[in-house]
This record gives C-alpha cells, structure tokens and sequence, in this order.
C-alpha cells in the first residue's frame, strides 16, 4: 500500500526514509508539540513551499528547465482567492471562484510562455520568465483598483476556517480546537496530496521521457519523442501546482500582497531549498523546505541565545548578534552545498547505490526508463 502511493519511488535510504516519517510527524503533530502561534505558522510556511518548490523541481530537478516565472504562479494563485474573496466576501464558492480563475489564467500564460519561448536557447528563455515575473509583479502593485497596489488585500475566510470559531469548548490535550487549527490540517492535508500527485507525475512514463529530455533533448527527440510537447506540459503542470500553493497560503494569511507572494526573494528561496534538498528528487522538496523554514524562522532566536552565552567575549558576542543571521545562514548554505553537493536526498540515495549502479550514465537510465515503459 505504502509503495503504491508513494509511486514506487520508495526512500532507497533508511537514514532519508526516517527523515522523512519524522518529518511527516512532525507536520501533523505541530499544534501538540510545539503550541503557539509562531510554530503553527512556520509548520505551515513549510506545508506551503513543499508543494511550491515540488511544483519547482519538476521543471528543473526533471526537466532542465530555469525558470524565473515560478513566484507569478504563485501569485497568481493567491491573487485569484484574494480578489474572489474580497469581491464575493467569505465563503467557499469565492475560493473556489477565485482558484479556477487563477488555474485558468496561470494555464494560459504557462501555455504562453511555453510556445513562444521554449524554442530557445535556455539562457534566453529564463530571461523571458524574468522579464515576465517581474512586469507580473509591476502590473499588481500598480492595478490598486483591483489588486490593492503596494497595500495589498486582506479578507476573510470561510467562518470555520476563523480564528473565532471554536469546535468545541474543551481544549483537546491542552490545544484549543479552534478554525486556525481546522485550517491547518486543511492545508496539511492538500499538501499531503499534492505532493504524492507530484510523485505520480515523475514516476510516470511522462515524468521519465522529462528526464531523458533533461540529459539529452537530441538522443530524446531522436528517439521521436516531441521536445517542445513535453516541455511545454512540463511547464503547465508546475505552474498549476504553484498556483495551487499561492492559494494554500493565501488561505492561511488571509491576505496577499506583491511582496508576499511576488517578491524575487521567495523565487530565490525556493532556488537554494532546491539545491539543499535535491534536485530531481520531490523528496528534496520536503526535506528542503522544512530545513530552509525552521532555520530562516528560528535562527535569529539561536543567535540571541548564543550571543548571551558569550556576553564575555566581545568580538564572539558581536558575531553571533541576531542581526548577523543572514550571514549565518549563508554559511549554512555553503557549508550544505560543499557537504552535499547532489542535496540531502542525493547524498542519502547514494550511500546506499552499489558502485556498479553510479557508474551507471543517467541518460542512458532515463533512456532506458522509457523503453521498458
């Protein structure tokens, strides 16, 4: 059963196959571990960039393909709710007004995107992205009118989804059994969902025909299978994904703006979370994102910590300041990608990959992938 809904792509690691369940555990069990509010909304940051960089990783880690683009999905995404709620007040049809809008238009300008660009050379075509994420980006802030310019838009959710609203009056081991926690475990769930639908895709004979394309486009293409074609849909498919993360969190904030869900630093993040979890993996997408969330989240209170320890050392106490915690987490970063070149999960897999098996070329495996299909 487990095989089955994880697509056959099983772990191949003990070591990321306990990650991974702690992570899982970790996840649904938050709100009971760790009560207060700030954890609750990391641990939901972290549900929403697994699908957001998963959505990401099947255009790079399995496709080849950089784009800058990413975060207008996203946008679009929570722009749809946002607009559909704030027009049609709270309920469940503004959402899903406002999401199948976004999908539409996150499809079209994908479909766009993917005609006319990915004929290109790739330097070429993720300067197009670029040069479209951020006229995107330019178009919100300045359509005030609709979008709610610089300010952005709040709203309000459906009464369940409140944080008013009380399941009952008897907290449940000690956690109030409010709307935020229902909302939560609804975003728990759909990520959950996501990401195993995003495992489907690249265990598919879909998702091994990207990877050939991936390694060699012309053997590919030889082969006779329609480049372009499968670029293309590689493409649609991750900016529905990310779309559907924008939506997540803008269900969550109750509020979206340009730098919420715009900004070329989210686009950033989810380049170097990315790079630490794996690319062309999924799993990275998880292991990543709960890495990259939990450090950029809680570092600065480490670093507070630490450098009230070293009060007596000066110059030690003037370096671990929490106003330093960019340049930590930049060491991190370096330090992951010198330890872990292939990410976490890559480094995991192959420790347990019998020599014979990494001396095997990746093309001629994604090939061979695709003729046993």
């Amino acid at each position: 059963m487990l095989t089955r809904l994880l697509s056959n792509d099983l772990p191949r690691s003990r070591i990321l196959a306990v990650i991974l369940v702690l992570l899982f555990l970790a996840l649904a069990l938050t709100p009971f571990l760790i009560p207060g509010v700030k954890a609750l909304n990391v641990a939901a940051k972290v549900l929403v960039f697994i699908v957001l960089v998963a959505s990401f990783d099947l255009l790079l880690g399995y496709t080849g393909i950089v784009s800058f683009a990413h975060t207008m999905f996203f946008g679009i995404g929570a722009y749809g709710v946002a607009i559909a709620s704030t027009r049609m007040g709270a309920g469940w049809s503004a959402i899903a007004v406002g999401l199948g809008g976004a999908l539409v238009l996150s499809f079209g300008l994908a479909l766009a995107i993917g005609l006319f660009s990915l004929r290109v050379r790739a330097i070429f075509f993720s300067m197009i992205t670029l040069a479209f994420a951020a006229a995107f980006q330019t178009l919100a802030s300045q359509l005030s009118e609709i979008t709610g310019g610089e300010d952005g838009l709040t709203f309000r959710m459906p009464e369940v989804l409140s944080p008013g609203y009380q399941l009952t009056e008897t907290p449940f081991l000690g956690v109030a059994l409010d709307g935020r926690l229902i909302c939560y475990y609804l975003l728990f769930v759909v990520a959950l969902v996501l990401f195993l639908a995003l495992l489907r895709i690249v265990n598919s004979p879909f998702g091994r025909v990207l990877q050939a394309i991936r390694e060699n486009e012309f053997r590919a293409e030889a082969i006779g299978y329609r480049v372009v074609v499968y670029r293309t849909t590689s493409s649609i498919l991750s900016a529905l994904f990310a779309t559907l993360a924008g939506a997540m969190l803008a269900v969550w904030l109750r509020y979206n703006g340009p730098e919420t869900t715009l900004s070329f630093e989210i686009m950033l993040d989810v380049l170097l979370i990315v790079v630490i979890g794996g690319m062309g993996t999924i799993y990275g997408a998880a292991i990543g994102s709960g890495l990259f969330v939990v450090a950029q989240s809680y570092l600065q209170d480490l670093l507070k910590l630490a450098s009230g320890a070293v009060s007596g050392v000066p110059w030690l106490a003037a370096l671990l300041s929490p106003d330093r915690w960019l340049l930590w987490l930049g060491l991190l970063f370096v330090l992951s990608v010198y330890y872990f070149p292939t990410g976490v999960v890559g480094r995991l897999r192959a420790l347990r990959m019998p020599a014979a098996t990494r001396s095997r070329s990746a093309p001629a495996a994604a090939v061979a992938a695709i003729k046993t299909k």
